[in-house]
């Protein structure tokens, strides 16, 4: 066994001061373990979005009447609160392990050698979101399950989890000048793609405020217009993202892309019939709970392969002074 370094009194004050630079200075990850703690908080950035919809689906939106403890005389659920009591809870308590992912992801970032600083200010670019929808969750309890504080939470949980992807993009690329693998046209493309793809979740949430599923049993205020209505120009906005999905699939294949662009792309357009099957069976069966609960998760995975696209079109080399060997050792040597 390995033991436990001992720490002098200078250890500890330097530990206290900058306890990321002094575990920096006494840990190295392996790039593998960077690239997994950026995973980490990926796939809890949409845990907490799918948990969150479970919360709305089963009607345990107010199970924790007040915020940021669960009732005036208790910080946690208690028994009388029964279910609703226990899933809204639990999802608060959920935030705290999306709160270590990230940690680990800013942790491993701060302690890679070289130290990538974009890399580690996107760690904390996530820690700051979370923060933010924290508060504005505590925000949406207290004024009843607003829908407009439920749409904008809802879109900040998406603002987090295009912020993780791009985080575990770059954990596994470097941090070169990034070099376009297609032409500008296509790129144009992609950007219209991803704007009518933020135009659909941001549609969807409109039809989530205006929907049946209000979140709680109690009478809860619901976004003014017809639902049904809203769900038909969603479907419309599905149907543009699959056509230019399409669209951008067939430009790729003509002008002999990389294989990455092209790989992404097909990735998504699979993605896509999925979750338009679904949205179409949840819609003709009265939105069971089941479906849209399933439907929400679609949503996440679609947002993170329309944004995996995006990043696709470009790459970014290692920097050669980050590189081991010949090469390295002359850029140093020219740099003295």
């Amino acid at each position: 066994m390995v033991g436990v370094p001992k720490l002098n009194h200078a250890d500890a004050r330097a530990a206290l001061r900058n306890p990321l630079a002094f575990i920096a200075d006494r840990w190295t990850p392996d790039p593998r373990t960077v690239r997994r703690a950026a995973l980490a908080a990926l796939v809890m950035s949409v845990v907490i979005v799918v948990t969150g919809g479970a919360v709305r689906l089963t009607g345990s939106g107010l199970g924790c009447p007040t915020w940021p403890t669960c009732t005036d005389d208790s910080l946690t659920t208690t028994r009388a609160m029964g279910f609703h009591g226990v899933v809204e809870f639990g999802n608060r308590m959920l935030t705290y392990v999306l709160c270590a992912a990230v940690g680990w992801a800013i942790v491993a970032a701060r302690a890679q050698k070289p130290w990538r600083r974009p890399l580690t200010r996107l760690g904390w670019a996530q820690f700051w979101v979370v923060m933010g929808n924290a508060v504005l969750g505590g925000i949406v309890v207290l004024v009843g399950l607003n829908p407009y504080t439920v749409a904008a939470h809802f879109l900040l949980s998406s603002a987090l989890i295009a912020v993780a992807t791009l985080m575990w993009q770059r954990a596994r690329e470097g941090d070169g000048a990034p070099r376009p693998l297609v032409g500008a046209a296509v790129r144009q493309l992609v950007w219209v793609l991803v704007a009518a793809s933020a135009l659909l979740i941001a549609v969807g949430t409109v039809v989530t405020g205006a929907g049946p599923h209000a979140g709680d049993s109690s009478e809860v205020e619901r976004i003014p217009i017809d639902w049904e209505t809203v769900a038909k120009l969603h479907a419309v906005l599905a149907w543009i993202v699959v056509t230019l999905t399409f669209a951008l699939w067939f430009v790729l294949k003509a002008v002999d892309a990389p294989r990455e662009p092209a790989a992404r792309t097909r990735e998504l357009f699979v993605v896509l019939l999925c979750q338009g099957a679904l949205g179409y069976v949840q819609y003709f069966t009265h939105l069971p709970e089941a479906l849209v609960a399933a439907h929400m998760a679609g949503s996440a995975v679609m947002w993170i392969w329309v944004l995996r696209v995006l990043l696709s079109l470009r790459e970014r080399p290692a920097l050669v002074a980050d590189l081991p060997g010949p090469a390295a050792e002359v850029t140093a040597g020219s740099r003295a």
